[in-house]
Formats: structure tokens, C-alpha cells, sequence
């Protein structure tokens, strides 16, 4: 399998290093090179890692089986196309593209050509989500925050595709239901693009995600906190420290530990919160702090891209559930939009 990466500005140079080591302990894949607009950067690349650059996108999809597409959102549409109708598989970072009809058109095409289509929504993979899924049961309620400073980078996009939809997707990963309602605030500061913005999204089986993202923060956070039912249960979960921490609420012979020093400890942590064993009624609180592996998220959604080629599986996450996220995000950005002309 011939792959390559098609942008390598600081994402795509991550990608670069890791496909390269994927390469080196895989027969079956050899990294073809690079591509880049701006052919200084293209070389820079080459030297450091050793490897090809392609100067045109034809000259990359007659080399490449698949390609990694990390270029600017805006041009995410034109190469990927480009690439399909040569018959290359894309994993193409989040969003998908710009638009909905430009997805709708990316997708008519890898259906066309029998191809995978594969979208960077690397949360997916993150470790501590992995670590809690098994004891959340089913989410009602979803609280996300993300923040993070200010990149000149991703200043051709709003921060509802650059930072929101990562929790877009996990949300609409957790929550199997249609979505009934969104309501939807945001600002314009430092570009001009949505530099803050905070929705709330109301699904049909009466569930409720409220996402706040802004790139203005002197300081990186990425929670997301979320209280379900069968069992009932609290879950909050850090992406930058990769702690995570579970309260579910299970008859006696359901706890998840039968050491009692630990189940001592956790009893300790339980009445922070107050004089809730009281109010029980013969049930149990379990805490669970599941040990979350120290793990290359971004190199472990490559690999399942790679497996999904290799081995014929759909991609991890689809083209249609990246257009999902796409769809949501565009919604809210409609009504920010609203509120905004609303206020003109």
C-alpha cells in the first residue's frame, strides 16, 4: 500500500513522522512522499525526513493508494477531489470540507469508485474516552469545553470547524438520537471568522449537549463531563491530562472493585460530594478511575485507516458521519448568525 500526505504544514508534518514510522514496521506499506502549495516547505520536509515530494497532485495520485489530505480547510475540497476521481482512498483531516454540497459531492465519488474516505475526528481515538465508554451507559446530558489560544493557522475557518467539531462528533457518536432543536451564541474578536461560540443541542429522546469552544484562551482545556442513565452515572473525562473519573450508581454486588482498600479510598472521594450514600436506598455509588494508556492517538486513527484499506472494513469514521458533523456545525453557525443580525 503506497501512501503519502498532501499538506504538510504542522499537522501534516505529525503525519509525515508517523507514517513513516508505521512504514518502517509494516511491509505491506511503503510512504510515497509529499505535497505541498508552497514547494520551500515541501523540500524542508524532505530533508528532515528523508523522503519524496511530488510537484503536482496528478504526480502524487499516480504514486499514492492513499493520501492523507492535511492541507487548509478551505482547500480540502479541490485536492480531495482531485485525488478520488485518480482512484486514491483519502483520509482527510476534520471538517470534511467547507460545505455540505461539497461533501455530498466527495462522497457521490468515493461511492462511485468503490473508494474509503476516511475523517481525522481523532477524538475518537482519544485514550480516555476509551477508558470510560464501557461504564457511561447511555448519556442525557453532555457538557463540552474546549479551548485554546489563538493560531493564525486556522484563521480561513470559524472555531465551530476548527475546535467545536471535534466535540460535535463525539456527541453525536454518544447520543444515538435525532437532533430536536440548537440554539447557538457566538463573537467575532481577533479574525474574521467566530473566535468564541457556545451551543446547546437538544436531541429527540430528550438528551442535551451543550458545547462551548473559543480560541482566545490564554491557557489549553479540553473536558467533557457527562451524566447518563442505565446505570445512572457521571462521568468527567480531561483530553489534556488524560484523567478520567466515573460515579455510577450499581446494586452492592456490581462494584467494579472488590479490593476494600480501594473501595475505602473511593468511599473518601464519594463524600466530597456531599451526604449522597444517605440517600442510596440500598443501592451503591462505584467510582471508577480506569488506568488510561499512554498512547499516539493520531498515529493509532492512521492505523485503523490503514486496516480499514488493508483489510476491507469501513473507515472508523465515515464520510457520512463527518457530513453529520459537518451538518451540525453549519447549523449552529447559521444561528449565531441569526442572533447576530438579530442584535444588528
Amino acid at each position: 500500500m503506497r501512501i503519502g500526505v498532501a499538506g504538510v504544514g504542522k499537522l501534516g508534518e505529525y503525519h509525515t513522522g508517523l507514517l513513516k514510522e508505521i512504514a518502517s514496521a509494516s511491509p505491506d506499506v511503503d510512504f510515497s512522499g509529499v505535497f505541498d502549495l508552497n514547494p520551500e516547505r515541501a523540500q524542508e520536509i524532505c530533508r528532515k525526513y528523508g523522503v519524496a515530494s511530488f510537484p503536482s497532485i496528478d504526480g502524487m495520485s499516480a504514486a499514492c493508494d492513499a493520501v492523507v489530505v492535511a492541507t487548509t480547510t478551505s482547500s480540502h475540497f479541490a485536492i480531495s477531489k482531485q485525488l478520488l476521481e485518480a482512484g486514491v482512498n483519502l483520509f482527510i483531516e476534520k471538517p470534511i470540507t467547507a460545505t455540505l454540497e461539497e461533501a455530498d459531492e466527495l462522497i457521490r465519488l468515493e461511492q462511485a469508485k468503490g473508494l474509503t474516505i476516511q475523517v481525522g475526528h481523532i477524538e475518537r481515538f482519544n485514550p480516555a474516552l476509551l477508558a470510560v465508554e464501557p461504564y457511561i451507559g447511555e448519556p442525557m446530558y453532555i457538557q463540552a469545553e474546549r479551548l485554546s489560544g489563538f493560531s493564525r493557522r486556522v484563521t480561513d475557518v470559524s472555531v465551530v470547524l476548527d475546535l467545536m467539531i471535534h466535540d460535535i462528533d463525539l456527541v453525536l457518536s454518544l447520543i444515538k438520537s435525532d437532533i430536536r432543536s440548537i440554539a447557538a451564541s457566538g463573537v467575532k474578536v481577533f479574525s474574521n471568522e467566530l473566535d468564541m461560540a457556545t451551543a446547546r443541542i437538544e436531541f429527540v429522546n430528550g438528551a442535551i449537549a451543550n458545547v462551548t469552544a473559543s480560541r482566545l484562551s490564554r491557557s489549553r482545556l479540553r473536558k467533557l463531563r457527562f451524566f447518563g442513565r442505565n446505570p445512572k452515572s457521571y462521568a468527567s473525562l480531561d483530553f489534556t491530562t488524560g484523567k478520567s473519573e466515573v460515579f455510577r450508581l450499581v446494586r452492592p454486588d456490581q462494584l467494579s472493585s472488590k479490593n476494600p482498600i480501594r473501595n475505602f479510598a473511593s468511599k473518601k472521594i464519594l463524600e466530597q460530594f456531599g451526604e449522597i450514600q444517605e440517600s442510596l436506598e440500598g443501592m451503591a455509588l462505584d467510582y471508577v478511575s480506569p488506568e488510561v494508556p499512554k498512547v499516539n492517538a493520531l498515529k493509532v486513527e492512521l492505523e485503523h485507516f490503514i486496516g480499514s484499506l488493508r483489510n476491507g472494513l469501513p473507515a472508523a469514521v465515515t464520510s457520512a458521519e463527518g457530513r453529520k458533523a459537518l451538518m451540525v456545525a453549519g447549523r449552529i453557525t447559521e444561528e449565531i448568525r441569526k442572533n447576530t443580525a438579530n442584535l444588528d
